[in-house]
């Protein structure tokens, strides 16, 4: 089974490193994940927290658009309620003329953060959120949300738009997506184990002016090393780190050593896991899950997050699983042929 892969890039702080080096990094592995035939990068806004260094993702993706040729660049997501969906749309569409139909603007309502930084940002209600995807796709296409701003216009306009998602991790999100026919990603890695929420989507879904069809993509956390044994091993810090913040204890990203000398129980080790849903193993390991997952999901796409102790074994993870989805497509090209 052979499906696009994308990546999902939160700009993790490796155990030692920067905030300003987990940004170089993203820039360049997004380089590489096009290089390597990836379909989508997408960069998720985080605020104030200390192993997760992207807050502006749309900063960071117009730097994207210039290091980049190919690959669709998007949000995975902006929240949308921190911000005026007329600026929204202005930014999107300033970074549509940057890279002309290979923008994605991902929305979420979640926070990204706790109460305190919503209330930093000026954040408006969440239940805003349907309405304020309505107006942003109203602004791309040229329209008013509201007839009061008579000649408002998200500059600058052009031919193309960006194309709009609607993230979520549990039904809301799918629901809204289906009722004004747009593309929805579900978050696997924070929402759980839920297929029902995705075909939900598709039983729902009403065709559009955006969308003719379903189209649904599947997040999922994910680590792939040579074999089983040392991914297993080098998801060891991500889970550590998980389960300390599940304990309300400080979550920045402790050292691959570190997380080798605690003393796991198996059963805690179940439980983080669970916990992400996390995808651990050899390349043969995690494509065999990640296919079973896509039927499970009836997913038309797949994004993949990485975290993982340095960024050398980040990007040896997208490459190992690259290259087994090229193989298996290659091996149909053949039997085809």
């Amino acid at each position: 089974m052979t499906v696009p892969l994308s990546v999902l890039d939160q700009s993790p702080i490796v155990y030692g490193g920067t905030p300003r080096e987990a940004v170089a990094a993203t820039i360049a592995l997004a380089k590489r994940a096009e290089e390597l035939g990836y379909h989508r990068y997408w960069l998720a806004e985080h605020h104030a927290s200390t192993n997760l260094a992207d807050a502006s993702p749309e900063v960071l993706l117009a730097r994207l658009t210039g290091e980049t040729s190919r690959i669709r660049l998007g949000s995975g997501g902006i929240m949308l309620p921190h911000y005026s969906s007329f600026k929204v749309a202005e930014v999107f569409r300033m970074l549509d003329a940057l890279a002309p139909d290979r923008i994605d603007l991902g929305v979420g309502r979640a926070p990204g953060g706790t109460r305190m930084i919503s209330a930093a940002l000026q954040s408006n209600d969440s239940l805003l959120f349907p309405q304020q995807v309505q107006e942003v796709l109203a602004y791309f296409a040229g329209e008013l949300p509201d007839p009061r701003l008579r000649g408002l216009i998200a500059q600058p306009s052009g031919d193309t738009s960006p194309a709009m998602w609607v993230l979520g991790s549990s039904d809301f999100g799918a629901r809204l997506a289906a009722e004004l026919g747009l593309p929805y990603s579900f978050a696997q890695f924070i929402g759980g184990d839920y297929p029902q929420v995705t075909h939900l989507y598709r039983q729902q879904f009403k065709p559009s002016a955006y969308l003719d069809k379903p189209h649904v993509m599947l997040t999922v956390a994910a680590i792939v090393a040579p074999t089983d044994e040392e991914a297993d091993v080098l998801s060891l810090p991500a889970l550590l780190s998980r389960m300390r913040r599940l304990r309300g204890l400080p979550s920045a990203m402790p050292s691959l050593e570190e997380a080798q000398a605690f003393p796991w129980t198996e059963r805690e080790k179940r439980e983080v896991i669970a916990s992400r849903n996390m995808i651990i193993g050899s390349p043969a390991t995690a494509k065999a899950r990640i296919d079973a997952l896509v039927e499970n999901y009836a997913a038309d796409e797949v994004m993949v997050l990485t975290i993982a102790p340095d960024y050398a074994a980040r990007t040896r993870s997208y490459e190992l699983l690259a290259a087994a989805y090229a193989q298996a497509a290659s091996g149909i090209a053949s039997k085809v042929g």
